[in-house]
């Protein structure tokens, strides 16, 4: 699983990070974007889920690989 975050979609809410600060970092106005690549080791896909359901702004997506 890969993620990505929409940078145009990001308003700064940071729940993402919140829920899965290993797949997220967040800059200095709080906009966040993927960890790395984006990849999703398996054990944390659950927490990736939630962050994606919890995005008030649909900013993250799953990336087909």
């Amino acid at each position: 699983m890969k993620i990505s975050v929409d940078p145009e979609k990001c308003t700064g809410h940071a729940r993402c990070y919140g829920l899965a600060p290993d797949l997220f970092t967040v800059d200095d106005y709080g906009l966040s974007s993927a960890v790395g690549d984006g990849s999703v080791p398996p054990e944390l896909e659950d927490k990736a889920r939630l962050a994606i359901a919890n995005c008030p702004e649909y900013a993250i997506e799953v990336v087909e690989e």
